[in-house]
């Protein structure tokens, strides 16, 4: 393995080498399908257990594609994001990227995928993925020059043996430009997710992953996909049906019920909450989205009433106001009468 070049794309890897980790990109090691690559689970010499990115081509595009993302993931150190471990040089005969595993799946695979049934996702940990999610987030929104993932999904939220989270596939970020609000590029991203701004006006922003977390915090208190076609026409977009179902005051046809909505007022509270935190992210026009440090302050703030509550402290149920659900996604709506502002 070579040392870090010039372009600062860290660890260098042979492509011998990482094809002897991957028993030869052996089907029975795949581990997923990207936009860009497909993903394999790999064992290096020296014993670490690795994800190894094969991007499909070579093509000019997929090559700026890698030399971005390596250059990108180099410099990024956060808690709740996978780490990077290195690459294969430009010139290889594949490109190849190399992550730290993260072996418990993802929040899609616990909320509506293969390992659902295992109920492995209580209302409190849902929360705490949120908040994990966010902070991710907030770090690459706060950097220099910012990061926008421009892929933010339950797919792409990995969890640990702790259920902690490991945001990953940043084969869609781009360096944000430090004098530019907005980057014009073509639309990419994953049908559900994608900010209805930017693929009408072609405006990619940090409030385009404010809207695609919005559908991430749907998922979380719904335990639905982000698109389904097997519901009813007007709720195949899961966005539409929230947004639907939070103005009519309808939450508990959203939310799943197995997670103590009816059951505990607490937990009752503290998903209306998210619910309508999810509601001010899935605003049409994204200048009326908040900044996902607020979004974060909000989910913190949020945390620590679950836990008050769990530790048999926080406030009475006479000190709870009775939710309020927005009327229109298209007017300001001041969120202090129904979410903790700790963002002044």
């Amino acid at each position: 393995m070579e040392s870090g070049s010039s372009q600062d794309m860290g660890n260098r890897f042979s492509y011998e080498e990482l094809e002897e980790a991957t028993d030869s990109f052996n089907e029975n090691r795949e581990l997923g399908d990207g936009g860009f690559g497909t993903v394999y689970k790999g064992y290096l010499g020296d014993g670490r257990v690795v994800a190894v990115k094969r991007l499909y081509n070579n093509s000019y595009r997929r090559v700026e594609q890698f030399v971005n993302e390596a250059a990108i993931l180099a410099r990024l150190r956060h808690p709740n994001l996978v780490m990077f471990y290195g690459c294969t040089s430009k010139e290889s005969r594949e490109l190849l990227l190399v992550y730290e595993f993260v072996q418990n799946g993802t929040v899609a695979d616990h909320l509506h995928g293969p390992r659902a049934a295992e109920r492995a996702l209580p209302w409190p940990l849902r929360l705490s993925i949120a908040v994990e999610s966010a902070a991710a987030l907030t770090y690459l929104h706060a950097i220099e020059p910012p990061i926008v993932h421009r892929d933010v999904k339950t797919n792409n939220i990995l969890l640990d043996t702790d259920f902690h989270v490991k945001v990953a596939d940043f084969g869609l970020s781009r360096l944000f430009p430090l004098d530019a609000t907005h980057v014009s590029t073509a639309p990419q991203g994953t049908p559900g997710y994608v900010d209805p701004e930017y693929h009408q006006c072609y405006q990619l922003t940090d409030k385009s992953d404010v809207y695609s977390f919005g559908v991430v915090l749907v998922e979380l208190i719904s335990s639905k996909p982000a698109v389904d076609i097997t519901r009813q026409r007007n709720e195949i977009n899961l966005a539409g049906m929230a947004i639907s179902k939070i103005q009519k005051c309808r939450l508990e046809e959203l939310v799943d019920v197995e997670l103590g909505y009816e059951s505990d007022p607490a937990a009752r509270k503290m998903m209306t909450m998210v619910a309508e935190l999810a509601f001010r992210c899935l605003q049409q026009n994204g200048e009326m989205r908040p900044p996902i440090r607020e979004v974060l302050d909000v989910l913190r703030a949020i945390q620590d009433e679950c836990l008050g509550h769990k530790d048999g402290g926080g406030k009475g149920k006479k000190d709870f106001a009775e939710p309020f659900s927005p009327n229109t996604v298209h007017a300001p709506w001041d969120s202090t009468t129904t979410t903790p502002n700790t963002s002044q």
